[in-house]
């Protein structure tokens, strides 16, 4: 079984922080990092300086669909970023665990 990241931001930390759990929970994914960010980017032809919570979710290949889709259905922005990751290589112990944990 293949492992999976996928990245995004949030706004807050009660948004990443409800759907990780959320998705622990329905063993979607085997863990959720998020850690506070600034960030700088373009929208609506402004130039925004936010902070920001990046967020790694962590899977295997068999539930991507589902998780990509739970992000899409969940997120509160309008144009959420989901960048798909694949792992070429990941300790034993570690993928034994990732794939035991999304079952």
């Amino acid at each position: 079984m293949k492992p999976v990241v996928i990245i995004s931001t949030y706004p807050d930390k009660k948004s990443i922080t409800k759907i990780a759990n959320m998705l622990v929970k329905r063993q979607i994914v085997a863990c959720v990092n998020f850690v506070k960010i600034s960030s700088v980017y373009s929208w609506k032809k402004k130039i925004e300086n936010t902070s920001e919570y990046l967020a790694i979710f962590k899977t295997t290949k068999k539930n991507i669909k589902k998780l990509k889709n739970e992000i899409r259905k969940t997120h509160p922005y309008k144009v959420p970023e989901i960048a798909e990751i694949t792992i070429r290589s990941l300790n034993n112990s570690y993928l034994k665990w990732l794939i035991d944990s999304t079952n």
